[in-house]
């Protein structure tokens, strides 16, 4: 598989000597200390596995959300009611990390005696990538599923008003010999984000990604800035964002669509939801034959017929675990702004100048 190709100006920073910096940064600001490893986790997870937009380049914007944003960052989750495998959870309106990872270990835990658990999360905030915790509940031989809201940047289908969110959805299927199968995804064909890129450069955005103020296409990244983000599949997009934001949202009563704030103030601390769906495939079917039957999904599509000039056919996931690989033997390849960014945090917080980040290769 081909990486993203390493600028003159980009780094390659070892994983653990990324985690303890993100983790000194993080515990700074008020986080316990094991809090403050788990949320660097995820960030470095995300990076580790090329998600770099749910990567260590948030490290300023946490920063922010726990010292003048209103996020809780000693905040206690606790699991406020259970009925069997139904559980709701309120995060104390701590980063959305904290509550996520909690809540899902709190699923799986009672998958073992229920067979599935569904905790629906209250009082949160952004929690990253989905992957993360899907990735869990297959580490302990479960499927885990799970969803989050967003600021909504979509609009119903023809409309024009954003107050459907992008909402992402993961799901996870523990495998044998192969990689798990890990599915992580938007409902929108691009992220904010990417436009402000392609606006700070002033270039035209690709065919698809957006609309205008109006509600029509649109390649012009300024008014894609003032318009709307197009969904995946069109009206079935905007469909399935609708749905994971019903369940990540009003079954543990935290915000929907614009309850959670917008793309102008930005988002309301302590009012993001979340759900976590651990199965036990123990309960269903025999674990190692799942396991063998999800191996020989994999090999069906490795072996499929492929498009003239296509080289290998993937899974969900697997391309993510090439990455994962490859950082892992040759470091973590970030943006020079990203390792400035985040020794800009180590400097105004305080942390031991030991923690900051190399700025040329070693």
């Amino acid at each position: 598989m081909a990486f993203y190709p390493k600028t003159e100006t980009d780094l390659s920073i070892e994983k653990d000597r990324l985690l303890n910096t993100v983790t000194a940064v993080f515990a700074a600001c008020g986080m316990p200390d094991t809090d403050a490893a788990t949320l660097a986790g995820t960030l470095v997870h995300s990076d580790m596995r090329g998600v770099h937009s749910h990567g260590v380049l948030r490290v300023p914007d946490y920063v922010g959300k726990m010292t003048r944003e209103g996020v809780n960052p000693a905040a206690n989750p606790k699991v406020i009611s259970q009925k069997g495998g139904a559980l709701v959870v309120d995060a104390d309106n701590g980063m959305g990390q904290i509550g996520g990872t909690f809540a899902m270990d709190r699923a799986i835990s009672a998958a073992r005696e229920h067979g599935l658990a569904y905790a629906a999360v209250r009082n949160s905030n952004h929690c990253g990538a989905l992957d993360w915790y899907a990735m869990r509940a297959a580490a302990k031989g479960m499927v885990g599923i799970c969803g989050t809201n967003a600021l909504p940047t979509m609009a119903p289908w023809g409309g024009k008003d954003k107050i459907v969110g992008i909402n992402p959805l993961s799901v996870a299927c523990p495998a044998e010999q192969e990689n798990d199968l890990v599915l992580d995804f938007a409902f929108g064909e691009t992220a904010h984000g990417k436009i402000r890129v392609y606006h700070q450069k002033g270039e035209p955005i690709p065919e698809g990604w957006a609309f205008d103020e109006d509600g029509f296409p649109t390649t012009d990244a300024g008014r894609a800035l003032t318009g709307l983000i197009q969904p995946i599949g069109a009206h079935k997009g905007i469909g399935l964002g609708m749905m994971v934001g019903i369940l990540s949202s009003l079954l543990s009563g935290a915000g929907y669509g614009l309850e959670t704030g917008n793309m102008v103030h930005g988002p309301t601390a302590g009012k993001d939801g979340q759900f976590y769906l651990a199965i036990d495939i123990a309960a269903f079917v025999d674990p190692a034959e799942f396991r063998r039957r999800i191996d020989g999904i994999v090999a069906q599509v490795h072996g499929s017929a492929r498009r003239d000039g296509v080289e290998r056919l993937y899974v969900p996931g697997e391309i993510e675990a090439g990455f994962e690989a490859h950082y892992a033997a040759e470091g973590i390849t970030l943006a020079r702004t990203t390792v400035e960014d985040i020794n800009a945090a180590v400097d105004s917080l305080g942390v031991a100048a030991s923690h900051a980040l190399p700025l040329a290769d070693e």
